[in-house]
């Protein structure tokens, strides 16, 4: 790792067993990557005008992601299946300015969106106020931190060069310099601990709320149906997203603290190719979470015989197939809505029940109208006052005997639209 010029740093230390099995393992990654991003992408051009501004971060999570793919992986591809390097050190650097630059975006925006969804969904007094040209500066500011810290070593704080494995190129692990260890230091503080701690107090707090305002909802009506469907959609979203990120820029962030703090020539050079392997396999990862688990895109890929058959061929496994059916409404024993759906979650909740008409059943008349019940924090509870929204549906039908029944369904859904 230390000087460039010696071309021996560009010859793969692993066995050519070990560089046919990781040329193999980035060609599958490099084509699920371009595939999945691909569709994504597509998938938001199609609902452009429905866009929220939130999704705008998945968007460009997508070209983060989808710009890695085709600037990294072709190369590193063709290089380990040559057993070397196969390109000179310019394009050395420009391959591990490209891998900071587009990783630090992903990481970014991934980050980004999860303290947005927080804001909206825990604290919406202020989350509703969250309009497009604030995503703009955002989004701005995403790729201006990224652009910060990736060309930091073209300035001589901190440096590019090969791996220790030789057949990719990426930050200079090995503290060489003051200005080196500092770089190194800023990037697992600035670019990975913080991030991580934001990402999982962000997903925490969601998930707290929806479990408060759930608790709120059965103090004002025993639900003969409980909305399973939202909740375990909303956990597999927070689990996924958390362990994404974990399992992607952990092992990295593992190695360049042994690297800083021991002799970075002991590594072992499976140990930083390991690494890189799980970093970049974010990039198939991230559109599969959204495309699987967010019912706004989801609903246009089951609208798209195309875009279904294409992300099924994606997944290369057939019992997705019952997963990618349309979603219906949660409300109501899952038939779906007849009434004027709202574009926000909080327009839902201030204009119900006009947002919403539940279909009556046959022979059943319905003795009054749905009651839309608001439980925030103020209402019995004085602690809940950060505004915890819940609504209630509730119906009334006569049975043939003449009794009423009371069906009470929670729709904690209004308040993690924008979420999910």
């Amino acid at each position: 790792m230390g000087n460039v010029s010696n071309t021996s740093v560009f010859t793969s230390t692993l066995s050519e067993r070990e560089d046919l099995i990781f040329g193999t393992v980035y060609l599958v990654f490099g084509i699920m990557s371009l595939s999945g991003n691909s569709l994504l992408l597509l998938v938001a051009h199609q609902k452009r005008s429905l866009l929220k501004p939130a999704e705008f971060f998945i968007v460009n999570l997508a070209i983060s992601d989808l710009s890695m793919t085709v600037t990294l992986f072709p190369l590193a591809t063709s290089s380990f299946f040559a057993h070397r390097w196969l390109f000179d050190q310019a394009v050395c650097t420009l391959y591990a300015f490209c891998g900071v630059l587009f990783g630090l975006c992903s990481l970014a925006s991934l980050t980004v969106l999860s303290t947005v969804c927080c804001l909206k969904v825990c604290y919406p007094a202020y989350g509703n106020r969250f309009s497009r040209s604030h995503a703009a500066v955002l989004l701005l500011a995403v790729w201006a931190y990224a652009l910060a810290f990736a060309t930091a070593p073209l300035a001589q704080w901190g440096g590019y060069g090969p791996e220790p494995y030789g057949t990719a190129c990426c930050i200079t692990w090995e503290a060489s310099s003051r200005e080196a260890t500092l770089y190194i230091l800023a990037l697992l503080i600035f670019c990975y601990l913080l991030p991580c701690l934001l990402i999982l107090v962000s997903y925490a707090l969601i998930l707290w709320t929806v479990r408060v305002s759930r608790r709120a909802v059965r103090q004002h009506t025993s639900p003969r149906r409980r909305a399973r469907g939202v909740h375990s959609l909303l956990l597999k979203l927070s689990i996924a997203v958390c362990l994404g990120f974990l399992a992607a820029w952990t092992p990295y962030a593992v190695v360049a603290l042994w690297a800083l703090l021991g002799d970075a020539s002991q590594v072992p050079a499976l140990a930083f190719v390991l690494s890189a392997v799980f970093a970049k396999s974010s990039t198939l990862y991230n559109p599969l979470v959204y495309l699987l688990f967010k019912p706004s895109f989801h609903k246009f890929l089951s609208k798209d015989r195309v875009l279904l058959q294409a992300l099924r061929a994606l997944l290369c496994c057939g019992c997705w197939g019952a997963a990618l059916q349309p979603f219906p409404s949660p409300a109501f024993g899952g038939r779906p809505s007849t009434g004027r759906s709202c574009s926000d979650a909080f327009e839902c909740s201030s204009n119900y029940p006009r947002c919403y008409t539940p279909r009556r059943a046959p022979g059943s008349s319905a003795q009054s109208g749905p009651l839309a019940v608001l439980a925030s924090g103020a209402a019995g509870q004085p602690g809940l006052r950060r505004t915890v929204q819940a609504m209630v549906l509730l119906t009334r039908r006569r049975s043939g005997l003449g009794t009423a029944h009371v069906a009470g369904e929670a729709l904690p859904s209004a308040i993690t639209k924008d979420l999910l």
